[in-house]
């Protein structure tokens, strides 16, 4: 398989489930007698082998990139309003492109992390 040399290498979901398919006598039987049933208990017990995901098992991570995008979000807030600040006697505002889109990207950045995951809402 790719990347089996590799001893550090995240399994992956669908490589464990294809490997006890393939490897349990008789399994491969049942998926194809009762496919719905057998994978989703096939699934359920291929995913308690992965490790957890780097926000569960490490939070400093996502404290870290939420706090570094705060803090460009902020100063990107700041650099406009100083710019606006120091530019009134002049008579036209002009904040540069760099300080709108690194505000914008960081803001966009923060909505897309904070905001609630679309797939843990499962009917």
């Amino acid at each position: 398989m790719k990347g089996e040399s590799m001893s550090e290498e995240i399994p992956r979901s669908a490589d464990l489930l294809v490997g006890l398919i393939l490897n349990t006598p008789g399994l491969l039987e049942q998926v194809k007698t009762n496919p719905k049933e057998t994978l989703q208990k096939l699934a359920a017990e291929t995913t308690r082998h992965l490790p957890p995901p780097a926000l569960v098992g490490d939070c400093w991570i996502y404290r870290i990139v939420v706090s570094a995008l705060g803090i460009v979000a902020i100063a990107a807030i700041l650099g406009a309003i100083y710019l606006s600040v120091n530019t009134s006697g002049s008579g036209t505002l002009q904040i540069p492109d760099v300080i709108t889109a690194l505000g914008a990207a960081a803001i966009g950045a923060l909505a897309g992390l904070l905001a609630p995951s679309p797939t843990g809402k499962r009917a």
